[in-house]
């Protein structure tokens, strides 16, 4: 019986089997396919943050303490990319990415049915670490696009994986005013079980990079990338400071708005993911004419300016104007997007056989400073509110800029400025300059 259900599920369309003389070429409805995957998987992490003042009334317990909600999800996330992530470099994806979309969507119904605050944030750990889609994803576009528009191709699953978030946040804040928000979550089980059955029919049965290697040689192999290339960790650790402000935004401006003065209902938070739509659609423009004409170095420390702008905006108007935080999501939505896409693009030129492995380590970082902003947002806010931590954002993101001017466009060490200070690409076809 086991190996009947076995069968059925990794069984492979025709139009989905891979023939080496004439392999299924990427293109633009697959690249959108890879997308909408990667929205509606990591929408799993981002349900709670519009509710996170519901779920503490219901399930009888602070803000304090709700707020580990976001964080296990993204401690479990960050487990996930650690130790799964890797495997895309070993197995088949096709197999691999439909078995993490099933069990992530059967495991999601024990949101909808536990009464326990306790079960439902060891379920959100367990769903963190499984919702790796969106991170096998993005290394499968950068192996499929030509590297002259491989930011472009990124963009798009980039934007995908916004909407996901913003989608969140709405239809959670949307639902959970009007009925319960375990309907949240019955919406997000049938969701996933709608992007297994898409996958299932059309995404290509791709071949492994590295049939031959050692799972723990993998994993050892990522400390090694570390120590060799400078660029990825220039990239992951300006990754790590700049997402760290994203998650921090996003709980406390839950607590702000709930609160005096604003007193918000859960339905016009949620409202508050719509102001992320410009940017998403913007971000396949954006990275088409701005990142793959520039060098990276430069797309991202404009992104980081965009930071900067939006966070001082909202840091210092938002406790009395909420113009001020909706300026603030708008630019960090853009600056944030922007900076990862160029790093991507960036770190996906070092190791071309092992960028889900590259992946990994960039976006170990980048969840691991989420999980920092979550928690330090949460504490900071608790503690002196509002402008006390957004101004933390305001530091992380000078740090950023720090390890980013370190090392030039050009560099091929630890830090300098070797090769020059053109912002210009050298090479045109190239990804990284």
């Amino acid at each position: 019986r086991w190996r009947r259900l076995y069968d059925r599920i990794f069984w492979v369309p025709p139009n989905c089997r891979w023939d080496t003389d004439a392999p299924p070429k990427f293109s633009m409805p697959l690249n959108i396919l890879f997308a909408f995957a990667a929205s509606f998987t990591v929408a799993n992490l981002y349900y709670s943050h519009p509710i996170l003042n519901i779920l503490a009334r219901d399930f009888g317990v602070p803000y304090a303490k709700v707020s580990q909600i976001p964080t296990v999800a993204q401690a479990g996330y960050a487990g996930g990319l650690f130790f799964l992530c890797p495997l895309g470099d070993l197995l088949k994806r096709r197999p691999f990415v439909l078995s993490l979309v099933f069990v992530t969507a059967t495991v999601s119904i024990g949101l909808c049915v536990t009464k326990s605050f306790e079960v439902f944030s060891g379920i959100q750990f367990i769903i963190g670490f499984t919702t790796v889609t969106p991170q096998l994803m993005l290394p499968l576009v950068g192996d499929l696009a030509p590297p002259h528009r491989r930011a472009a191709a990124l963009s798009i699953v980039v934007s995908g994986f916004v909407l996901g978030i913003l989608v969140a946040r709405l239809l959670s804040g949307i639902v959970a005013f009007y009925v319960s928000w375990r309907y949240v979550y019955w919406l997000s089980v049938g969701l996933q079980y709608a992007i297994f059955a898409s996958l299932w029919l059309f995404m290509p049965d791709y071949p492994s990079t590295n049939k031959r290697m050692n799972y723990f040689k993998m994993l050892w192999s990522m400390l090694v990338m570390v120590a060799k290339h400078p660029v990825l960790v220039q990239a992951s650790l300006v990754a790590l400071f700049t997402s760290s402000t994203f998650t921090s935004f996003w709980t406390v401006l839950t607590f702000l708005l709930a609160d005096p003065p604003y007193n918000y209902n859960s339905v016009d938070i949620g409202l508050f993911a719509l102001i992320g739509i410009s940017a998403m659609f913007l971000m396949p423009l954006y990275g088409r004419y701005i990142i793959d004409r520039f060098v990276p170095w430069f797309s991202v420390i404009l992104g980081m300016f965009w930071c900067m702008l939006g966070i001082c905006i909202g840091a210092y108007t938002g406790s009395f104007t909420v113009a001020g935080p909706i300026l603030q999501a708008w630019f960090l939505d853009i600056g944030l997007q922007s900076s990862q896409v160029a790093n991507r693009s960036s770190i996906f030129s070092i190791e071309p056989k092992a960028r889900n492995r590259v992946n990994t380590v960039f976006m170990v970082c980048v969840f691991c400073g989420q999980l920092m902003g979550t928690s330090i947002g949460a504490h900071i806010y608790a503690r002196a509110g509002w402008e006390a931590a957004q101004s933390y954002s305001v530091a992380a993101i000078g740090v950023a800029l720090l390890i980013t001017f370190a090392r030039g466009p050009y560099e091929s060490r630890w830090v300098g400025w070797r090769g020059g200070l053109s912002i210009f690409k050298r090479d045109r076809a190239s990804a990284d300059g």
